[in-house]
């Protein structure tokens, strides 16, 4: 799989499904200390992360997106073994209630 710098709510939510089936970790990092309401997320810790394994992804969010794309380049050195994504529009732009079903479900 490709990995671009940003993935929408609905990417990421397609993605950690696709991926964790896969034995993938993908994780939501939270770099605001604000936690988003009904999501699974981890506060930024660049020790604890650095546990996870090689290969997972990491997503990484702020109030809206910007701040954690313009850092990319920055998660990337800090975790070069890990797959970064900024999550596009934020903590702003998330539906607490959206959900994906696989076609199976």
């Amino acid at each position: 799989m490709s990995y671009p710098d940003e993935w929408t709510q609905k990417e990421f939510l397609e993605n950690k499904k696709k991926l964790e089936k896969e034995g993938i970790e993908v994780v939501l990092i939270d770099t605001i200390l604000s936690p988003i309401e009904k999501a699974d997320t981890v506060v930024y810790n660049p020790y604890e992360l650095s546990n996870y394994p090689d290969g997972s992804v990491f997503v990484f969010y702020c109030d809206t997106g910007k701040a954690t794309f313009d850092r990319l380049n920055e998660y990337r050195k800090k975790f070069p073994n890990k797959h970064c994504i900024s999550l596009k529009g934020g903590r702003g732009y998330w539906r607490k209630n959206m959900m994906v079903f696989d076609d199976n479900e």
